[in-house]
Formats: structure tokens, C-alpha cells, sequence
């Protein structure tokens, strides 16, 4: 791809974009995701189709918020699904580190960082 051509991920329907066309992103979190995706389709670990697909499903399913401000949850319900189908990661291991990111969270004063470690299971 030369500096010229747009990366087929920044092609994705709905993907909220800047009037520059650039991928916009409300979260540090939705940016993080975004990378993600396009760090392991770099590597080859996925193809454009088989992510389109994935993508696709969530964007799909019935219940979306109507405004679209679901969007990049879509995003991170894909990128579960590719890298649980291509044995990255396991469900359980997904939902654990969730939980133990939801227990960093609540244990986080106010104001501070939110950092794993701050898990008080692990």
C-alpha cells in the first residue's frame, strides 16, 4: 500500500469519521480497539473479508442503538469473535479479564487511573 491509498479498515460502514475523512473516536478505549483490529490485520491474522463479516454481524443484529452510538461496542463484540475463532484467546479469559477490569474500576478512587493491578482478586 503506498502513502496514498486509504486503509481498507478506515473504509468501514459506519465508521465515524472526521469532515478530513480521518477515523474519529470519542474514548481513548474506541481509538485502543480500532488499533487493535488494525495491528492483527497487518499481521495477517484475519483477512478483510473475514472482518467484514465479523463487523458486519454485530452491525447487524437487532437491538443497535438507532443513533449508531453503539458502534464501536460492534467493534469490540468483532474482534472478540476473530480472535476467539482463531484460538488468540478463549471466552472465559475474555469475561475474566472484563470482570477484573469492572472490580479495578469500582476499587479506583475517583479521579485516579484505573490500572488492572488495582483488581483486588488479582
Amino acid at each position: 500500500m503506498n502513502e496514498h491509498e486509504t486503509p481498507p479498515l478506515t473504509q468501514s460502514p459506519g465508521l465515524p469519521k472526521s469532515p478530513e475523512g480521518e477515523p474519529v473516536f470519542a474514548d481513548p478505549w474506541m481509538a485502543n480497539a480500532f488499533a487493535m483490529v488494525v495491528g492483527l490485520y497487518e499481521k495477517g491474522i484475519f483477512d478483510w473479508d473475514k472482518w467484514t463479516h465479523a463487523l458486519s454481524m454485530q452491525l447487524n443484529r437487532c437491538g443497535r442503538a438507532e443513533d449508531g452510538s453503539d458502534y464501536f461496542d460492534c467493534w469490540v463484540a468483532a474482534l472478540s469473535n476473530i480472535i476467539v475463532d482463531h484460538g488468540i484467546v478463549d471466552v472465559d479469559e475474555i469475561l475474566d479479564l472484563q470482570q477484573s477490569w469492572q472490580r479495578a474500576a469500582e476499587a479506583t478512587p475517583h479521579g485516579q487511573l484505573i490500572e488492572l493491578a488495582n483488581d483486588p482478586l488479582r
